[in-house]
């Protein structure tokens, strides 16, 4: 089973000058430590669920290419890439650069875009549910053709481009792999069955997370993909440190249905979060999956 760190906050500590030394000592750590992924958030206002908007929250893509320059081995990607916040094309762009930067270490996470009040307030487009999705379907198709060898133009009713080159090319071949996030079982988990390398589903619970897995196994089976060439992830709602025992539990469970990557949310401060992680729940993680 792997382990990824999902940094989800800035807020810790509160100093604005210790934002960047803090997130550098705890990925450096983290990839010391064994720790798989290391992902951020794209929003640009903290959720409002978890914490105050005004909480200090940076842009992803940037955060990641500071992330790649201290780093060796683990795969960076964004939990998940709002599909509203970038037009298509740009958006391949960034992730080949972070591909190419970081020694092809880049996973293009992404989903439907949905925190309306950030958007309002930075003059992002708020289009319907039924819309995002079909600009997200257009954003997949233009992706991987942009990861690809064809350089001609793409016709989509959202979006069009005349030229689709990209050079260079991503340094992972055939491509940064793809994840998209979420569990909507009409729509997200049948993108995933059309177009995705990996699913990022809620850690909520063996069940919740079983329930989605058939889900998206039937899916597969209606679009003729091969289920288990798609990777099984999960971002972990438990919090691992409040009660270890439970949690690797939970994760032997996941691994079970087939889960072979769980991420956790630091909890405290991230340099203390990631080193009791790495002390207290890795070294239980190795045997699983």
């Amino acid at each position: 089973m792997k382990l990824g760190l999902h940094y989800w906050t800035f807020s810790t500590p509160a100093d604005p000058a210790a934002i960047a030394p803090t997130l550098a000592e705890t990925a450096t750590l983290a990839e010391q430590a064994g720790f798989a992924s290391f992902t951020v958030m794209d929003h640009y206002f903290q959720m409002e669920a978890q914490a105050p908007a005004e909480e200090p929250m940076l842009e992803a893509y940037t955060t990641l290419g500071y992330v790649a320059a201290l780093t060796r081995r683990m795969t960076l990607g964004v939990l998940v890439t709002g599909v509203m916040y970038r037009h298509p094309g740009l958006l391949a762009k960034i992730v080949t650069t972070l591909d190419v930067l970081s020694g092809g270490r880049a996973r293009l996470g992404i989903g439907a875009s949905w925190y309306e009040r950030e958007q309002r307030g930075l003059g992002v487009p708020v289009v319907p549910v039924a819309e995002r999705f079909e600009r997200l379907e257009e954003t997949l198709r233009i992706c991987r053709q942009m990861f690809g060898d064809d350089n001609g133009p793409f016709e989509g009713r959202h979006y069009r481009l005349a030229e689709t080159l990209n050079s260079p090319q991503p340094l992972r071949r055939p491509h940064p792999p793809i994840m998209i996030g979420g569990g909507g079982e009409r729509k997200t988990l049948l993108l995933v069955a059309r177009y995705a390398d990996a699913c990022n589903l809620f850690g909520s619970s063996p069940d919740d997370v079983a329930h989605k897995l058939d889900v998206l196994r039937g899916h597969c089976a209606a679009e003729g993909r091969d289920y288990d060439a798609i990777e099984k992830t999960a971002i972990m709602m438990r919090p691992p440190l409040a009660d270890v025992d439970a949690f690797v539990a939970d994760v032997a469970a996941y691994a079970a249905l087939g889960v072979t990557e769980v991420q956790v949310m630091p909890d405290r401060h991230p340099v203390e979060f990631t080193r009791r992680v790495a002390d207290e729940v890795l070294p239980r993680l190795a045997d699983l999956g």
